[in-house]
C-alpha cells in the first residue's frame, strides 16, 4: 500500500489524503538514501515503516530550537526523548494553548481586515492600488507585480499544462521507443544475482532510447518556448548557453570550476547592468557609435531596433534568467565531478537498480560520459515546466529521471497535488480580497496613524502574502513538471509562520535552492564547524559567502545584501545558545528545556520577521519606521509583550507538530 493511502475509500479518506505530506512530495516521507519502491515495500498498512515504531524514533537526528543539531541515541537525553514520544495534544497545557489560538488567530485576521475596509479613513490613500475583484463588494489587491503578472497569464499556463504533455505524446507516437524489459547480464544490477525483479528495469538500450526521446522533445520545445517567450532575445540566451557549455566541456579540467563561477557571476551582473543587451545598443557599438541628429539611421542599428521591437510574451528575459544560471553552474560542475568517476560506475559497484535509485543517488551519481551533449544540456537548462521559476533540479537528476520514469510519479498523487495547488491559489485570492496589505505598503503610509497592533500585524501578513505569491507559481510549475513525468523537489515544506528556528527555516523555504547551495557552494567550501574558534571563524565566512551569493542572485540591491548579512548575524544567537544549553544537560528536565527552547524560538521568530521585511518588503528604512511605530509608547510595549506570549504558545504547537511527525517516522529537519 502506498504511504499516502489512508486505508479507506470514502470522501473523508480522500480529503485526508490530500493533506498527507506524501501527497506534497514523497521526499518528505522517504529518506533521501532510500529508493521509493523499497520504501513502499517496507511500509505497513498505515504508511509507517516497521522500524519507525516506538523506540526506533530515538535513533533519528533532530534539531533543537536551541540551534545545535543533536543525534538522539538510546544513551542520552532519555527524558527529553520520552517527552517527544508522549503526545500532548490532549493535555491541560495544550487546552490552554487552544484557547489562546482560538482568540489570537481571529483577532489577527480582524485587525488586517479592519484597516482594509472602505470605512477606514486611510482607504482613499491606497485605493488606486486596488483592482476590481470577483468577490461581491470587495476589490482585490494586485499591487504586487509578480502575482498580478502570473494571475493574468494563468489561462496561458493552463493551456501549457494541457498541450505540452499532449505534444510529448504526439512526439512519442512519431518517434516511438520499443519497450524492452530487463535481460540478464546487464549492468547496474540487472544480472542473475540482482536483488530486484528481472522485469522491473528496462534494458540499458531501452533506457537510453527513452532518454533520447525525452530530451529531443525537450530540446525542440525549449527552442520554440524561448522564441515565444523572448522573441529575438533567444539569440542572446543561446549565446550565453553556448559559451557556458564550452567552458564546461572544452577547457582543461582544472580551470572548469573557477571559470564557470566567474563567467556566470559576470552574466548575473551584466544582465542587470546592461538591461538585457538591446540589439540597438549592440549594433551602435559595432558600427562605431550612435546615429547623429540629421543623419540617416545605420542599417544595422535599424535592424537592431526592429529586432528589439519583438521581445516575446516576456520581454524581461534577463530578470528571469537568474534561475537558469543555477542550471548552467549545475551542468558544468556535475560534468567536472564526473571526470573523476570514469573508472567505474557506482551503479555497478553497489549493484543498484538504475530504474529505482534513491534521490541521493540520482543527484550524486554522474550521468554517462556521452550524456553531456549540447542537446541534453539545452534540454535541461531550458526545460519548459521549470524554466521560469523552478524548482531547481540538478543535471544528474534530470538525466536519471529522463532515462527511467520516476516511481514517485503516480496519477492519483498528481491529481491530489493539483487540488492542493488550487486550494493555495484560492487562499491567495481570498486574502487579497480582504487584506490590502500590499496596497497599504505601496501607498507609502503614515505609520504613525496606525496602532502598534496594526503595524505589527500588517507586517506579519505582508510576509505571508510574499510566501503565498512564491508558493503559487512554484506549485503550478512543479505540477506541470509532474504531469510531464519529471519529479523536482517541493520548494516550500512549511507555512512561513510554522518556523521557529533561523537555521531550520532555510531548509523549508525555497528548498530546491537550499539543496543547490549545499551541493555547489556550502559543501565545496567545507561546511561549518563551531568546535573551535578557528572553525567558527571559517564557518561564519562560509555563511557570509553563501548568503552574499543568495542576495546578489535575487537582485543586485543593497537592501538584499543587508538582508543576507542580517540572516548570518541572526544565525549566531541560535548557534551560541545550542552550545550554552546543550540538550544532554537537560535530559532530567524535559519540560523546562522545552520552555527554554520556546523562549529562544520567540526571539528567532522576531529576528526572522525583521530580516525578511528588510529584504523583501519595506527595506531597512521601512523596518526602522515600523519599529519606532511599535515602540513609541507603553501601549506598543504592552502589545509586544502580548505578541511574544502568543508566539510562545504558537511555538509550543510547532514543537508538538514536529513531535507528531517523529512519532510517524517522519523527520523533516526543519
Amino acid at each position: 500500500m502506498a504511504p499516502n493511502d489512508t486505508g479507506g475509500r470514502g470522501p473523508l479518506s480522500f480529503i485526508k489524503s490530500i493533506y498527507d505530506l506524501d501527497t506534497i512530495d514523497t521526499r518528505f516521507t522517504t529518506p533521501s538514501g532510500v529508493p521509493y519502491r523499497r520504501r513502499q515495500n517496507d511500509t505497513d498498512g498505515n504508511g509507517k515503516r516497521e522500524d519507525d515504531r516506538g523506540l526506533g524514533l530515538l535513533e533519528r537526528t533532530t534539531t533543537s530550537s536551541g540551534g545545535a543539531s543533536n543525534t538522539e541515541t538510546g544513551r542520552e537525553g532519555s527524558g527529553i526523548k520520552a517527552e517527544t514520544l508522549r503526545t500532548k495534544w490532549g493535555t491541560p497545557e495544550f487546552y490552554l494553548y487552544y484557547l489562546v489560538v482560538a482568540i489570537a488567530v481571529p483577532y489577527m485576521f480582524w485587525v488586517a481586515y479592519d484597516v482594509s475596509r472602505p470605512s477606514d479613513p486611510r482607504y482613499k490613500r491606497y485605493e488606486p492600488w486596488l483592482s476590481e475583484g470577483w468577490i461581491p463588494g470587495r476589490k482585490i489587491d494586485l499591487s504586487d507585480f509578480q502575482y498580478g503578472n502570473l494571475r493574468r497569464n494563468l489561462p496561458v499556463m493552463g493551456l501549457l499544462l494541457i498541450f505540452h504533455p499532449l505534444g510529448r505524446q504526439l512526439w512519442n507516437f512519431i518517434f516511438p521507443v520499443r519497450e524492452q524489459q530487463t535481460r540478464g547480464g546487464s549492468g547496474g544490477g540487472s544480472g542473475r544475482n540482482s536483488p530486484f525483479p528481472r522485469s522491473s528495469t528496462p534494458t540499458p538500450e531501452a533506457a537510453d532510447a527513452r532518454l533520447r526521446q525525452r530530451t529531443s522533445y525537450d530540446f525542440t520545445f525549449a527552442l520554440l518556448y524561448l522564441v515565444i517567450l523572448h522573441g529575438f532575445s533567444v539569440v542572446k540566451i543561446l549565446t550565453i548557453l553556448l559559451v557556458n557549455y564550452k567552458i564546461g566541456t572544452a577547457l582543461p579540467k582544472k580551470y572548469i570550476p573557477a571559470t564557470t563561477w566567474i563567467f556566470n557571476l559576470i552574466v548575473l551582473f551584466a544582465n542587470e547592468l546592461c538591461d538585457g543587451y538591446k540589439f540597438k545598443n549592440i549594433a551602435a557599438i559595432l558600427t562605431g557609435g550612435a546615429t547623429l541628429p540629421g543623419e540617416s539611421p545605420n542599417v544595422l542599428v535599424s535592424l537592431g531596433e526592429w529586432m528589439d521591437s519583438y521581445r516575446g510574451l516576456q520581454p524581461k528575459w534577463a530578470v528571469l534568467f537568474n534561475i537558469t544560471i543555477l542550471r548552467l553552474i549545475s551542468f558544468n560542475l556535475d560534468y567536472y565531478w564526473s571526470l573523476d568517476r570514469r573508472s567505474g560506475s557506482p551503479i555497478e559497484k553497489k549493484q543498484l537498480d538504475p530504474a529505482n535509485l534513491s534521490e541521493r543517488d540520482r543527484v550524486a551519481i554522474s550521468a554517462h560520459s556521452d550524456d553531456y551533449t549540447f542537446t541534453n544540456y539545452l534540454a535541461y537548462a531550458i526545460y519548459a515546466p521549470l524554466y521560469l521559476t523552478g524548482p531547481i533540479l540538478t543535471f544528474n537528476d534530470y538525466i536519471s529521471q529522463s532515462r527511467y520514469k520516476p516511481a514517485t510519479i503516480e496519477t492519483s498523487r498528481t491529481i491530489k497535488y493539483g487540488i492542493r495547488f488550487l486550494l493555495v491559489l484560492l487562499s491567495m485570492e481570498i486574502i487579497l480580497h480582504f487584506d490590502y496589505v500590499g496596497a497599504i505598503t505601496k501607498a507609502r503610509p503614515i505609520w504613525s496613524s496606525y496602532t502598534p497592533a496594526q503595524i505589527s500585524l500588517l507586517s506579519f501578513f505582508n510576509l505571508h502574502i510574499i510566501w503565498l505569491k512564491l508558493l503559487v507559481p512554484w506549485r503550478l510549475f512543479r505540477l506541470w513538471s509532474l504531469i510531464d513525468g519529471i519529479d523536482p523537489p517541493e520548494n516550500m515544506i512549511r507555512c512561513v509562520s510554522n518556523n521557529y528556528s533561523t537555521l531550520s527555516f532555510w531548509r523549508s523555504w525555497h528548498r530546491s535552492y537550499y539543496r543547490w547551495l549545499l551541493r555547489y557552494i556550502y559543501i565545496p567550501l567545507g561546511g561549518t564547524d563551531f568546535r573551535s574558534w578557528v572553525g567558527a571563524a571559517k564557518s561564519i565566512v562560509t555563511y557570509l559567502t553563501v548568503f552574499t551569493f543568495v542576495a546578489l542572485w535575487h537582485d543586485i540591491k543593497m537592501r538584499l545584501l543587508i538582508w543576507g548579512w542580517l540572516i548570518v548575524f541572526f544565525f549566531l544567537p541560535e548557534i551560541i545558545a545550542g552550545y550554552l544549553f546543550p540538550r544532554r544537560q537537560w535530559e532530567a528536565h524535559p519540560v523546562k528545556y522545552r520552555m527554554l527552547c520556546a523562549a529562544g524560538g520567540v526571539l528567532n521568530v522576531i529576528m526572522m520577521i525583521s530580516a525578511n521585511l528588510v529584504g523583501f518588503a519595506v527595506g531597512l528604512d521601512g523596518l526602522t519606521t515600523i519599529v519606532k511605530g511599535v515602540l513609541r509608547d507603553w501601549g506598543g510595549m504592552m502589545f509586544l509583550v502580548i505578541a511574544s506570549a502568543t508566539l510562545f504558545v504558537g511555538i509550543q504547537v510547532m514543537f508538538e507538530i514536529r513531535s507528531s511527525e517523529l512519532r510517524k517516522g517522519i523527520n523533516l529537519k526543519c
